[in-house]
Parts: C-alpha cells; structure tokens; sequence
C-alpha cells in the first residue's frame, strides 16, 4: 500500500512541477559525473593513444636477453599483437672511413604504433634485405656512400631516415642509427655469444587486453628487464601525459563534489516541501513505519528518474562533445561500463547520504506543526549530516579516481569551505541583526533577509562557495599547465642538437652560426665519469647487492659531468649556494634524494683513471621534460677543465634554412648533429590535444556550475515569497523590494566569492605540492575579481528567478506556492 500511495504522490507532484528541482539537481549530478567520466576517459584514451607513438607501442619490454615465452604466449592468447627488435652497437666500413653506429634490426610489422620519418617523407615501410636506411648524419660523416659494411656482410645505403617514432630525446647519443631488417642480422656475424644487444618487444592492443596482459607480464621479468610505457618517463610527453590525466581525474572529482553538492540542495527542499504532508499524515493516524515506507520509496522513484535521465544525458553530452574533437580524438571510444556505473552510484549514494538526515527531520514532524507551522521536529545531529555527507563525497570520488592523494585534498577543500562557513559566514550574515525591519533603505532590508534566512543562508552559501571554487581552481590548474608546457616547447624551441664539439671548435662553431644569425643555447662542457665513493664510503652496484654483497648502493654506470659557474636555466635551487668554490658540486635532487646525500657530503669520482673528490654544496630541481640539456651533476670549471672532454649544444632552425645544416656538416664534418625538429612537431600536436581537452572540461565544469547555482536560487523560493508577501501588505515598493532582493543576493555573491578565493588558493597550494608538481604562488586579482563575479552572477540569477514574485500583486504573493 505504501508503495502504491509512494507511486500517486510521485505522479501528482511531478505533473504539478514541484518535483522538477530535485529531478534536476539528481539528473545535474548524475549528467555532470558520467558525462565527465566519458569524456575524460575518451581524452585520455585518445592522449595516451597519440603519446605512445614516441614508443612506436602501446608497451615495451626492453631486456638484455630473450623474453620468457610465457610472456609471447600470453600475449597471443590475449590478442595483443608484438614484434621483436633488436639494439646493439657496432663499427660499420665505407672505403678508409669507419664510424660507430647503433644498429636497429626490425621485424616485418614494426613500427606499431607511428611512422618511420624519412627524408622523402613519412613511410610504413621497411628496407629490402641487404639494405639500410640510415641517419642523416651518418651520411655526412662518411660522406654519403652508396654502400657500407657491417660485421660479414655488405649493404645498400637505400634512405635516408629523419626520425624513427621510437628514437626518444637523448642529445648524449652521439652514435648514429641504422636500420635493418632482422632477418640480415645473422649474416653480419656481429651478435656472439656474450655481445651487448638490447632486446625490445613491443605489443599493442585495445585497453582492457593491455590490463590483463600486464598483470600477467610483469611478474615473469626480472630485475634487468623494465616494462615501458608512455608514463613511464622514457618518452618525452611522459610529464604532459601525466599532469594532463591528473587534470581529467580532478576535474571529474570535482565534478562529483558538485554532483554532491547539487542533491544534498535538492534533499533538503524535498523534505522542508513535505514537513506540512508529514504533520497532516500523522494527524490522520499513520504510523511512523508507514511514513518512512511512503517517503523512501518516492525518494527512490525520484532519484531512480534523476538517474536514468542523468545517464542519458551523459550520453547525449558525450555524443555532441564527440561531434567538435578532431577525428583522431573522436575515434577513440573507451567503453561505457565505468561512466554508467559512476553515475548510478553517484545517484544512488548521493541521494542516501545527502538526504539521510533531512529524512529525519522530516519523519521526526510533530502532528501540531497542522496549527504551528513553525514547528520543524529535529534540532540535533548536524554533525551525522556532516559526517554522512564527506563520507559519501570521499567513497565516491575514491572509487573514481583511485588517488588517495586527489580524494583527500577535495575532502580537506570542504572541510576548510564548512570552517569558513561557520566563522565568516554566519558573522557577515548576522551583521543585519541590528537593522531590524525598516523598509525605508534597500540595503538595510537585504541584511535584515540575510539575518532572517541566516541558516537558509548558510545552505546557499555552500552551494555558490563550491561552485565558485570549482571554477577557480579548474581555470587557474588549466593556465598553470598550459603556461608551464608553453615553457618546455616555446616557438623558437631547439630544433637541433650537435655534440661531440671538440675544444679547439667551439670558438669556430660559434663565428660560423653568429655570421649566419641562428641563435644558440649555452655550450655545455661533458666529462665522463663514474661515482665510486660518497663520504669515503665505497659503493657497490645494485647486481652487487642482489649477490649479496654489503654496502651503500650507487650509480651503476658512467654519468655526464658538465661545469657551470651560474645555475642553468629549467633549474631551480632548492638548498644550500650554487658552485662557489673550486670543488663544489650541485646534485640532482631526485639522484641525491636516491643516494642519499646532502649538503655537505663527499662525492668521489673515477674520471679519466683518476679520482676527484668534491663537496655537495646545492640541490637542484631539474625540469627534464624540457628539450633542453639537463645534468645530474654539475661542477666548477676549475674541478672538470684538467680532464678531456667534448661539448654540446643547441639551435633552432626554420624550415627555410636547411642550406646551414649541410654548411655545418660540411665544415664541421667530426660533430655529430641530431635533428629533433619532427619530435617537437609531434610534441607541439600532443600538447594541443591535451590543451583542448583542459578547455573541453573547463567548459563542462562552467555548465555544471552554472546549474548549480540555478539550483541553489531555486531552493529559497517559496519562503522568499512568503516574506515578500509580507512586505508588500506592510506597504514596501516594488522598487524598494527589487533593490533589497539585488543587494541580497549580490552580498551573498561577494561573501561566496571572498570565502571561494581562500578555499581556492588552500586547494590549489595541496594540489601543485602534492599532485601536479608546479610553481605555488598567490592569485592576488582574485582577491578583488571573485567577490565582484560572484557578487554580479549570483545578483543576476537570483533576480532573474524572482522576477515573476517581484512582479506579483499581494494578493497573488499570499496564494500557495
């Protein structure tokens, strides 16, 4: 029966419209999540899809031995298609000239993922056995020879190649690459038993295949072997890649606080429209058990509508969203299980635990409200509402993103917006306590209202806090991460690197490029070295370590040392004084942190056969996604000068000046130049992608904020009518009750607006520090533009809203709502 009369009341009240707000506010949620979710997950599917063409694969396994075969099989079994390259280092022969290389050997499908790059073009091909495709610069080292041998055999120098998808950002790799087909490698006789040869598989597949495959690939490799991806740091977006997905998952997050937010608006008018419904039932004779059957079972035909609709939506946004990406985004379709699940559970959830507590107020009527209307029941448990409501916010958006880190600064967000709340907001608002009534100044009346509605008030503050908030953050996290990538790639980014500069050629390279007006960065000195002692201690190597030796773990190769007397730009100090003293070094601050030393510290090293032992004097934070070089160690010129050494160093060229290129080969024929210009193309088109995405989800973030804010407008309506009704018979103009309404809800904006900033600026600080890893500093105009926004937005709304009350006669004003 309760059911049956659940299923009247629903259907009366959603014809009669008094159920359009919570349908809505439901609906927003459910929308703004799963809309989100989908849209996210579609950019970051499509930015993954493009990043992991600088690894020519979705994943790679780089080993200095063959795979377990358990691996290739898996793979298979799972539908993941793979191919086998191999990497290793050799002399090749043309005439009297000879030049170390590192030789590509390929199977037939490779690359996966990207286009081999060459002179002519891009290509899917492969050379024809008894081939090679070689780097441009090998080819002005030997003088562009038609053939060359390698080991036992000889090849046809066929292309000339530009940039494999695959070759990553590493200026120190003065050796040029070759490429072949892996059936020729036998017939070189190279590859002995015990040569260096790198060994790398690489697989590509849809998402879920992926997962699976690489829970069951990476308990099978050792501790020689690595798994690859584009997160993984070897390729060059690595850093956009991951600040970009980071950005989705906050904006999502966000978009759940919203969400929250939104029905726990909605709750709360639900049942202050039925407290009335309530008295009367119980005046009749109803049971408690009958109420709470009756009012749970409509609060669930409620949400089940908001829900489905919020899902519907969802898919109607993502559909439209779809129809303005470029087609290779768009092509991208992740699947739609997670979006449609976020969103039942953010309705389902969201409904419960927003409107745990207004349902008690609700049953906890007392039949005598039918002669006192101001009776409401339930005037405790406030901190259960609150409890309830982080505890469904932080499930929520754990379940979504995953991160720890993410949930618990959105939940520390709120926590400080309640503080506020309850120190500022309640002080400014009850500043009208000593205005009274008085009808005769505007401004005077708005803060008596404010008095009046104060805990109203409270709610809606909540509700235009957090939309602004969301705003703030969302814009200021999207130029943040526009600017800093716009730092790594600016338009006159280096497009060429040239090492293995000999000493006696850095003055002549230099003439060569001022006489042709191509600006160049710093020349960098390298030394070669191998740290073998911090504080005399001996280190060992992690191989050592494993085989049981004891002793402090290092560095198990040689390092690049270069020497500065001032910091090198893309590098910020972060303790003691850059180099001063002869002996002084400055460390990388994730290699110190990994070695664990500090200021003060002895580092000796092994350069040349002999030891130079220097003093820790700084830690450096180094930006490694920028294309510039970047250096573990750094010491002073007196420390490096005595040892033999090389320099590099880098330029940018347009298109229109290829003819210097072939001047300084040419002239300068023993240095080695390494062309990037296609990798920061592919650079630039990936963080455009991700820069659309940011301005998409911002987008979304505004709609759903905007709703919001309409929502929260719609709550007060009816006691808003009740006072104006009042106010008319006691004579206040229309004029008068205009103004009064404008200034109301613009000091409502303000204080939103101040309170926004402060929760801003909180969120924003845990967020650079602990998530995306970026400069913090202080939004000073926000101080004065937010309050003034929120202000005129919420002024705007709300009068807009109430211009049919304002409008309305007494007589129509004491009609019921």
């Amino acid at each position: 029966m309760e059911l049956a009369l659940a299923w009247r009341l629903f259907k009366r009240e959603l014809f009669q419209g008094q159920l359009v707000l919570i349908i809505l506010a439901i609906t927003l949620a459910v929308l703004s999540v799963s809309g989100l979710a989908r849209v996210s997950e579609r950019l970051q599917v499509a930015i993954n899809g493009q990043a992991s063409k600088f690894i020519a694969a979705d994943r790679t396994i780089n080993s200095p031995v063959e795979i377990d075969t358990a691996i290739i099989v898996a793979a298979n079994d799972l539908g993941i298609q793979h191919v086998k390259n191999l990497q290793f280092n050799s002399m090749v022969f043309a005439g009297d000239k000879l030049q170390l290389v590192t030789v590509k050997a390929v199977e037939a499908d490779y690359p996966l993922k990207g286009d081999i790059e060459l002179i002519t073009g891009k290509t899917q091909g492969l050379p024809a056995l008894g081939e090679l495709w070689y780097e441009t610069r090998l080819g002005g080292i030997l003088g562009y020879p038609p053939s060359l041998e390698l080991g036992n055999k000889a090849f046809v120098l066929s292309e000339e190649i530009s940039r494999l998808p695959d070759a990553g950002f590493n200026p120190f790799a003065s050796s040029p690459v070759v490429l072949m087909r892996m059936e020729d490698v036998a017939a070189t006789g190279v590859i002995q038993p015990g040569s260096r040869v790198t060994y790398l598989y690489q697989f590509t597949g849809d998402a879920q295949a992926l997962e699976k495959f690489e829970a069951l690939a990476k308990p099978l490799l050792n501790t020689s072997q690595r798994w690859v991806d584009v997160q993984s740091g070897d390729s060059p977006i690595a850093s956009a890649v991951k600040r970009a997905e980071r950005f989705l998952l906050l904006a999502s997050l966000l978009g759940i606080a919203l969400a929250c937010a939104a029905i726990g608006i909605a709750a709360q008018r639900y049942c202050q429209r039925h407290y009335d419904v309530v008295a009367m039932l119980k005046t009749f004779g109803a049971s408690s058990r009958q109420i709470r059957w009756l009012f749970g079972a409509h609060l669930l035909l409620v949400t089940l509508v908001g829900v489905v609709l919020g899902i519907l939506g969802g898919f109607v946004l993502d559909y439209g969203i779809s129809q303005m990406l470029p087609v290779e985004i768009a092509a991208y379709s992740p699947p739609y299980t997670r979006p449609v699940i976020l969103g039942l559970a953010t309705g389902l959830i969201s409904a419960f635990m927003f409107s745990a507590y207004p349902l008690m107020r609700l049953l906890a009527i007392p039949p005598l409200r039918v002669l006192q209307k101001q009776l409401e029941g339930l005037q405790f448990g406030m901190w259960l509402h609150l409890l309830l409501s982080l505890t469904a916010m932080a499930v929520l958006g754990y379940l979504y993103s995953q991160s720890l880190t993410l949930t618990l600064t959105v939940v520390a967000a709120v926590l400080l917006l309640g503080v506020l709340l309850s120190v500022l907001g309640f002080i400014m608002i009850g500043a009208g306590h000593r205005v009274g009534m008085r009808t005769t100044n505007p401004l005077q009346l708005a803060l008596a209202g404010l008095r009046r509605r104060a805990r109203q008030n409270a709610v809606q503050l909540v509700g235009f806090s957090s939309a602004l908030v969301l705003l703030l953050v969302i814009l200021a996290l999207r130029q943040d991460l526009l600017n800093e990538w716009q730092k790594q790639l600016p338009e006159n980014a280096p497009n060429y690197f040239l090492v293995n500069i000999a000493p006696d050629e850095s003055q002549p390279l230099s003439s060569f490029l001022q006489q042709r007006a191509v600006e160049s960065t710093d020349i960098y000195p390298v030394v070669r070295g191998r740290l073998t002692h911090i504080n005399d201690e001996v280190l060992i190597s992690n191989a050592q370590k494993k085989a049981g030796e004891t002793g402090r773990v290092g560095i198990s190769r040689e390092l690049n040392l270069t020497w500065r007397n001032t910091m090198p730009p893309n590098n910020e100090l972060l303790e003691g004084h850059f180099n001063q003293k002869s002996n002084e070094v400055s460390v990388e601050s994730g290699v110190a942190e990994r070695l664990g030393v500090g200021i003060g510290d002895k580092l000796t090293y092994n350069i040349d056969n002999q030891p130079l032992t220097v003093t820790v004097a700084s830690i450096r934070a180094v930006h490694w996604e920028t294309l510039q070089p970047n250096f573990f160690m750094i010491f002073t010129e007196q420390a490096l000068q005595p040892f033999a050494y090389t320099s590099m160093m880098s330029f940018h060229l347009d298109s229109s000046q290829q003819q210097v290129v072939l001047d300084l080969i040419q002239q300068f024929p023993t240095i080695s130049i390494i062309d990037v210009g296609a990798m920061v193309e592919q650079l630039r088109q990936i963080v455009d992608q991700v820069s659309l995405s940011l301005t998409l989800v911002l987008v979304l973030v505004l709609l759903a904020s905007a709703l919001v804010l309409i929502a929260q407008t719609e709550a007060g309506m009816a006691t808003r009518q009740s006072e104006l009704a009042v106010l008319r018979t006691f004579g206040a103009s229309g004029w008068l009750l205009k103004l009064a309404t404008g200034f109301e809800f613009a000091l409502l904006g303000g204080i939103a607006g101040v309170l926004a900033v402060i929760v801003a600026e909180f969120t924003l600080y845990l967020l650079k520090t602990q998530v995306f890893e970026l400069q913090v500093f202080m939004h000073w105009p926000w101080w004065g533009i937010a309050p003034l926004a929120g202000a005129s937005i919420v002024a705007v709304l709300g009068m807009w809203r109430c211009r049919q009350l304002l409008n309305k006669s007494c007589r129509e004003l004491l009609q019921p709502a």
